[in-house]
């Protein structure tokens, strides 16, 4: 989870995201944040996102950026 926590401050370093749970709905990212994030959660974990994932529910807090990495660490084993 730090490796997570560190990735979501280099994309935006003023969010807590301990609370913060609708980081796309309420556009606490823009698109380039997203597509950032989305990049370097692929390299970081060595993982490719399939485009049905790319969902503002995969992406709104940090449990949920977890649950989706912990599932493609999974399936690619």
């Amino acid at each position: 989870m730090d490796k997570l926590m560190r990735i979501l401050n280099t994309v935006n370093s003023d969010v807590d995201y301990s609370k913060e749970k609708m980081l796309i709905e309420d556009r606490v990212f823009d698109s380039i944040q997203i597509v950032y994030l989305i990049s370097l959660i692929s390299e970081e974990y060595e993982i490719e996102i399939d485009p049905q994932d790319l969902i503002p529910e995969n992406f709104n807090s940090l449990e949920a950026i977890n649950i989706l990495i912990q599932r493609y660490k999974k399936k690619n084993e």
